[in-house]
């Protein structure tokens, strides 16, 4: 059963839907295959529409399959345009992933009451959290390509060397090895700035012992892969190294109790009671990690408040760290695959402080 078959027997069989409309940009990418849409529209019973303005409307019928490529003129409205096929359709209770405030207002005007709309974007999640073995094989190839890239970071990194250079030579690395782009905004982040855990790039001078955090993804055919490391410039101190080996430990233990069937919580308190018991919680500022795929940020997340509990599928980033303002960061991450027993890394090696010499 393909993914719409199965929104469909979610939405329509079990919850009573009649039509569910797509318009979130990485759900529309999920469904069709193509970055291109405005939105879908799937109905119980008719033709799977996917809306597309002229620009992007060769495209679509070149790469959207499974679907009647409907054209929008600049000058419609395209949630009047929708509402009066899903009323063409028969559709009474029409579910949504996200809408804006004024589509939904559009949307709901031009319904004129004879159909309820209702948010269950949640229905979209609970298929996209679980990879298929498609997926899977394409975030593997994510995670093989960032690899490439925090090689020419070890590489680069070097007294003298700004941010943005360490950071072109990532992305060039990448790039030649076949990623489609960078997953977000690459982070290299030297000195005091190592202890912003989302520090950016800057023109930034590295300077000899220097903690450098260095935080990027590939992207390949749309999925995403995240890893970070934190090296010296030069030769590491024994504080740093101290501060290294609690933060390497911590995430050791974190990716070794991922596993199907495992409490997020309880993955999060794993890393968290290592660098608490070493004087340093405070200074563990943020979640251990969250999902990812089409999206760098995704469910399910790994976090004290989280209520995830994780299933063999998902894909999920274990990136623990100690910041201290003033002195700087340490973080080191990964991306997991949580299978029944156990994990599987799909980034890994560079487990050092210290740069290629």
């Amino acid at each position: 059963m393909n993914r719409i078959d199965l929104l469909k027997k979610k939405a329509f069989e079990e919850k009573g839907f009649d039509g569910f409309l797509i318009a979130n940009e990485a759900n529309m990418l999920y469904f069709a295959g193509f970055p291109g849409a405005s939105c879908l529209l799937f109905p119980r019973d008719g033709e799977n529409m996917l809306y597309v303005y002229g620009v992007n409307y060769e495209q679509a019928k070149a790469e959207g399959k499974g679907f009647h490529v409907e054209l929008v003129k600049r000058d419609e409205n395209l949630m009047a345009k929708v509402a009066a096929k899903a009323l063409d359709f028969g559709i009474k209770k029409l579910a949504f992933d996200t809408l804006t405030v004024e589509n939904y207002r559009s949307l709901a005007k031009s319904l004129r009451g004879k159909a309820k709309l209702k948010p269950m974007g949640k229905l979209v999640w609970e298929l996209r959290k679980v990879k298929d073995s498609g997926e899977i094989e394409l975030m593997r190839k994510a995670g093989e390509l960032v690899c490439e890239g925090m090689k020419a970071a070890y590489e680069t990194v070097k007294p003298g060397v700004r941010e943005y250079e360490v950071a072109a030579e990532i992305e060039y690395a990448m790039r030649r090895k076949g990623s489609w782009g960078t997953a977000f905004d690459t982070i290299v982040a030297s000195g005091a700035r190592s202890a912003f855990p989302h520090g950016g790039c800057t023109d930034r001078e590295i300077r000899e012992g220097d903690l450098v955090v260095v935080d990027i993804g590939a992207c390949y055919r749309y999925y995403r892969s995240d890893m970070t490391r934190t090296l010296v410039a030069g030769k590491p101190s024994e504080k740093q190294k101290k501060l290294y080996e609690v933060v390497k430990t911590a995430q050791q233990k974190a990716v070794q109790a991922v596993k199907a069937k495992a409490k997020a919580k309880d993955i999060d308190t794993v890393a968290r009671k290592i660098i608490e018991e070493a004087g340093h919680g405070v200074n563990f500022v943020h979640g251990l990690g969250h999902g990812i795929g089409l999206e760098v940020h995704e469910p399910p997340a790994l976090s004290q408040q989280s209520k995830d509990k994780l299933a063999a599928g998902n894909v999920v980033t274990i990136e623990p760290g100690i910041y201290i303002v003033g002195f700087g960061g340490i973080r080191i991450e990964d991306t997991v695959l949580v299978r029944e027993q156990g994990s599987e890394k799909f980034t890994d090696g560079f487990y050092t402080l210290e740069a290629s010499t």
